[in-house]
């Protein structure tokens, strides 16, 4: 009788780096659940400062996707460019990604859910127009940080980690894509008339096929593009 697999220390720290960001992302739900309409309600006063009002969202979304995964980054003392921040193979990433999220795309506009393309937009983003330039380009820059960049590399060290813990031989397959292409579907709202069901097959293909791209480029910056320029835009 085969007794069982041992674990390697790396698995063991691999267990460890995924609960560290397992925990966090739900400590971080845990307290949206708590606070979320607070929060809402504050951050939609134009009688707060636009300013306030930017950093309590900022802290909340990075929370949510980026904290996690900075902690791990910073204790294992790895870098950024170890989980496919690097110029090699970027217009690659960026391509292919684009590629994937066509059909999403055309479903957002054929659905007549599309009101316009805004990048980099978010619910404070028209007090921040009104306060001027200065506060205009800062506060655009934070929204890149935390909506866009923090969010798609949120998916790509994710995913990453779920890789290596548990390595699949395959171009087309991995558990890391599987389970943050699953983990995007959930987090977002969904419905199961027919364009609800046409929404969840399309955005599976554009996460699936985003994290099949960046894992095969080993760059992330296709899933840093997709929520700058695509996913928070349309």
């Amino acid at each position: 009788m085969k007794g069982k697999k041992q674990i390697t220390d790396e698995q063991k720290k691999l267990d460890v780096d995924l609960w560290i960001i397992a925990l966090a992302t739900l400590v971080a739900y845990a307290v949206y659940a708590i606070i979320g309409s607070i929060l809402l309600t504050f951050c939609k006063d134009s009688s707060i400062s636009v300013w306030s009002r930017l950093l309590a969202a900022s802290l909340m979304q990075f929370g949510i996707a980026g904290w996690g995964i900075t902690m791990v980054l910073f204790w294992r003392r790895k870098s950024f460019s170890g989980f496919g921040l690097r110029r090699e193979n970027s217009l690659k990433a960026i391509g292919g990604t684009l590629l994937c999220f066509a059909p999403y795309i055309i479903y957002i506009v054929a659905s007549g859910q599309f009101e316009g393309y805004e990048p980099l937009s978010i619910m404070i983003t028209p007090d921040l127009h009104k306060a001027g330039i200065f506060t205009t380009i800062i506060g655009t820059l934070i929204i890149a940080v935390f909506w866009g960049f923090f969010e798609g590399f949120n998916y790509a060290v994710i995913s990453k980690i779920i890789d290596r813990r548990y390595p699949v031989n395959s171009k087309l397959f991995s558990w890391g894509t599987l389970v943050c292409t699953l983990m995007g579907i959930l987090f977002h709202p969904m419905s199961f008339d027919l364009l609800g069901i046409i929404e969840l097959i399309t955005t599976f293909i554009a996460l699936y096929g985003m994290l099949i791209i960046c894992k095969e480029t080993k760059n992330a910056w296709g899933c840093v593009f997709a929520f700058l320029f695509i996913w928070n835009a349309i």
